[in-house]
């Protein structure tokens, strides 16, 4: 087989296997006490009352803080009274501001699915869809008496990613929640770090965060309303806009192949969380053209273990087979026709006409 006229940068895949190594396709699975939560079903929220009704509870709200670090572990927070009247400029003024603003100039709301990245647009999106969030939420939820107090001693503060503010009032049937992403340059510690009192400045010997003013993500029942899409990538790892785009190429892949799962497994959720898979999807043309037929003879002229049952669907047993499955859809897989090796590309560049190319296409 003839390599295309491209540039390509590959890595070398052994003979005796050619799929994407577990670290790159890996599927997570969100833990089992979280799967068993019992569904509810889905009733989209209004943000635009919810703005409007907030001015009836808003002396008597109650805010309670989590923080959330690297490793998406949630923590209590204790807080001085010192605090007590930053804790609504900080958490529940911008976001409240920013939604009756929107509310006065017409700005829409609009799931993830619906647009494009637009500016000047308020996205929502289902937090259950989010499994970093999705962990966060379940923590506070349901299992809010095995947090831990938050010590700077054994918890360090540079770890920290983000913060979740649970906002309740006596009348109101839910909380709602107020999420911001943090950031290193944020916090001061260690060596280094000087305060000054007056005229003198002297070494800082406890650890400060200035926590960011404006807007992030706020939870509303079932609904996550984003102001910043960047702080959402930041902090769970979730582009809405790939995401979207991921679940079209789903819908596409489902409806021009047959394929057949191990019981529990299914393509949407393989997709949901897993970044590396999501940044695969959004190069691949799902066209008519590419067969079920000829992706298998293709694998086969390759000798990439991919199966098929008795009724020609493609068999997805594990992450291993669904990393075979979408590299062949993406062309990834090549054959020199100079050396034999095979090879897994990782990244497609096409090449410029050389001037002899030029020659030929002016003389035809």
């Amino acid at each position: 087989m003839l390599l295309p006229q491209s540039g390509v940068e590959c890595l070398n895949m052994p003979e005796d296997t050619q799929t994407p190594t577990e670290d790159k396709l890996n599927i997570v699975m969100p833990p089992t006490s979280i799967l068993a939560e019992t569904e509810e079903k889905y009733e989209e929220s209004d943000v635009f009352a919810w703005a409007n009704n907030l001015f009836e509870y808003k002396d008597d709200l109650v805010l309670e803080l989590f923080w959330i670090n690297k490793n998406n572990v949630v923590y209590r927070t204790k807080t001085d009274q010192s605090l007590a009247n930053q804790m609504q400029p900080l958490f529940i003024d911008n976001s409240l501001e920013l939604v009756l603003d929107a509310a006065e100039n017409g700005v829409p709301v609009r799931d993830f699915s619906d647009g494009e990245g637009e500016q000047g647009v308020i996205y929502r999106v289902q937090w259950k869809r989010i499994e970093k969030l999705k962990e966060v939420m379940h923590w506070i939820r349901t299992q809010e008496s095995e947090i831990e107090l938050f010590a700077e001693e054994e918890h360090d503060l540079k770890r920290l990613k983000g913060v979740l503010v649970r906002v309740n009032h006596p009348k109101m049937n839910k909380p709602f929640y107020i999420i911001k992403a943090i950031s290193g340059g944020q916090m001061l510690k260690g060596q280094g770090t000087w305060m000054v009192n007056g005229k003198v400045f002297k070494a800082f010997e406890a650890a400060a965060l200035k926590i960011p003013h404006e807007a992030h993500m706020l939870v509303l029942e079932q609904d996550l309303y984003v102001f910043n899409a960047s702080k959402l990538d930041r902090l769970f790892s979730y582009d809405g806009k790939k995401n979207s785009i991921a679940e079209k190429k789903v819908r596409d892949i489902e409806e021009h192949y047959r394929l057949s799962f191990a019981e529990g497994l299914d393509l949407q959720s393989a997709v949901v969380g897993n970044k590396s898979l999501i940044n695969k999807l959004q190069n691949i043309d799902i066209t008519g053209e590419l067969t079920q037929e000829k992706l298998l003879d293709h694998a086969e002229e390759l000798g990439v273990d991919l199966m098929a049952d008795e009724s020609g669907a493609i068999i997805i047993m594990n992450q291993k087979d669904l990393g075979k499955f979408v590299n062949l859809l993406n062309d990834d897989y090549m054959e020199s026709n100079l050396t034999g090796l095979r090879y897994e590309v990782i990244k497609k560049k096409p090449l410029k006409p050389t001037d002899s190319d030029d020659i030929l296409d002016a003389g035809s």
